[in-house]
């Protein structure tokens, strides 16, 4: 899979993506620590990657555009330091990869892990684990 790391998330997420074979980028990796939000939604989809990020803006701006794709990983974790973010997101691709290429809107929080398919709307594939 592919994935763009948004500046919220620690660079050392996109080293380790990369160790399990991922192609991934961090936004500092390529010097875009500034693009706006709607750009990187826009690089995300023409790079067909996964955005992960800290930020509750990406999953809004993907479900307005009624869009399937890009999918978004957000965390909203207490600890957001990179070896609690990265075993979070171990955790995630192995249950939801087939969901990411498709499409959706996943939620990892302290507690939870909420799943959206894209385009988001009711239905009956939306979960919470």
């Amino acid at each position: 899979m592919r994935f763009l790391a948004d500046i919220g998330i620690s660079p050392r997420s996109a080293v380790f993506l990369r160790s399990l074979g991922h192609d991934a980028v961090h936004l500092r990796d390529e010097g875009l620590q500034r693009l706006s939000d709607e750009s990187i939604v826009v690089k995300a989809l023409a790079e067909r990657r996964v955005i992960l990020t800290h930020d509750l803006v990406f999953g809004r701006i993907v479900a307005l555009s009624r869009g399937k794709l890009p999918s978004v990983i957000t965390f909203r974790l207490t600890d957001m330091r990179a070896g609690e973010v990265n075993r979070r997101l171990d955790d995630v691709l192995s249950r939801f990869k087939p969901l990411l290429e498709e499409g959706a809107l996943i939620s990892v929080t302290d507690d939870a892990v909420r799943v959206r398919r894209l385009p988001v709307g009711k239905s009956k594939h939306d979960r919470q684990n």
